[in-house]
């Protein structure tokens, strides 16, 4: 894997984390690199790869929260960009598939996608960070998420045993579920691009059916009717600021990580314990496999086989509403702390100014604790930290 010492053009002066990151908290890195093209990302971190130390590689820093100490070793900034259409012949007429570089900022590509009149990821307008990072936490909002359009990634393994070879990971391969893939669950690697497959209308006159029901309110249409791209991106960037949800320098509500908690996956029966106002959305789950015993098998001594019980259905909670309804309102800090509650949603954890990412844990640990004590549910970080605990 070697390609020579980490050095030159591509280093930088090493600013804090809170320089690096949407939270605006923590401490230096030891090193910063950056890589500006696809061949700097392979041959820094393959580099970094054989140095054997830690490094942590870094998008738009919209999900990274860093302790005060800061991080003990080299952070690789991705600052890759540019989309392409990519010939495949195997797609269906008005489908167009789309290579994103891993480092091209994510609300860029959605606007330049309504603009172009490919629809598919309007309802992720808005959403902070890089494409690089979208299938790694399968990023969703307002009835879509990155699964539903993403074809694959070009992945570089961090294992040795691949001899440096880029790979081409299918969407199934990925493993996609609700904020999760097998990347987020260890598989270690860099993005190096994504694939979408999106559909094309002439003169950018692309609709899609609405499949939320906060944004059919929104928009004045019921469930499933279908409404321009360009109505819905506007729509949800509206929606996503009332919330501070879109980044915005002079907002201290969008100095946050967006949401900083999952929303809970759990039993039918213990959504039953809730409160009946306690919001709860069903969740898909796998069929039960399909068992049988021939007569020919009961003849030979096989022993009889039992077909599996149906699986529970699970659903999916609010943790917004749980953390509210656990006695945190909008706007709640702690005494003397720099962190906060959003005051528009909270669900969201801010910087409202000197906060440090002490303050910031602290403030999770609450909420954690209250919502636990509250209704016997444990909220789960949504962000990656490091140095920190919750």
């Amino acid at each position: 894997m070697k390609h020579g010492a980490v050095a030159g053009p591509a280093a930088e002066t090493a600013p804090t984390l809170a320089q690096l990151t949407t939270m605006h908290v923590g401490g230096p890195a030891e090193r910063v690199l950056v890589a500006q093209t696809r061949d700097e990302l392979v041959a820094l971190a393959e580099d970094l790869w054989d140095e054997g130390d830690p490094w942590l590689l870094l998008g738009g820093g919209s999900n990274t929260i860093v302790s005060d100490a800061g991080y003990p070793g080299t952070v690789l900034l991705v600052r890759t960009t540019g989309i392409e259409r990519i010939a495949d012949p195997e797609l269906a007429p008005g489908v167009v598939r789309l290579r994103v570089q891993a480092g091209h900022d994510w609300d860029e590509l959605v606007a330049t996608c309504v603009e172009q009149g490919l629809a598919g990821i309007e309802g992720l307008s808005g959403i902070p960070g890089l494409a690089g990072a979208a299938p790694v936490q399968n990023i969703g909002a307002y009835g879509q998420e990155l699964s539903d359009v993403l074809h694959s990634i070009e992945f570089l393994p961090g294992d040795f045993a691949s001899d440096g070879e880029v790979r081409r990971m299918s969407k199934d391969e990925l493993e996609l579920g609700y904020r999760d893939s097998v990347i987020k669950q260890g598989l270690e690697g860099v993005v190096l691009s994504i694939d979408l497959l999106l559909r094309e209308n002439d003169n950018g006159s692309a609709t899609a059916p609405v499949q939320y029901e906060q944004l059919a309110r929104a928009l004045g249409v019921a469930l499933g009717d279908e409404v321009p791209i360009g109505v819905v991106r506007d729509s949800v960037l509206r929606l996503r600021s009332s919330k501070g949800m879109v980044l915005n320098p002079e907002d201290r509500d969008s100095w946050s990580a967006g949401s900083f908690f999952t929303n809970p996956i759990v039993s039918e029966s213990f959504a039953r314990t809730l409160p009946e106002n306690a919001p709860r959305f069903p969740v898909g789950n796998a069929e039960p496999e399909a068992v049988a015993t021939t007569f020919e098998e009961l003849a030979r001594g096989v022993e009889l086989r039992v077909a599996p019980a149906a699986p529970e259905q699970r659903v999916k909670l609010s943790a917004a509403w749980l953390i509210e309804h656990a006695g945190v309102p909008k706007g709640f800090r702690l005494p003397g702390s720099g962190a906060a509650i959003s005051s528009k949603h909270t669900l969201a954890l801010t910087n409202r100014g000197g906060a440090s990412a002490a303050d910031i844990a602290e403030l999770a640990r609450f909420v954690v604790q209250r919502v636990q004590q509250e209704f016997g549910v444990i909220l789960v970080p949504e962000p990656n930290l490091y140095g920190l605990q919750v």
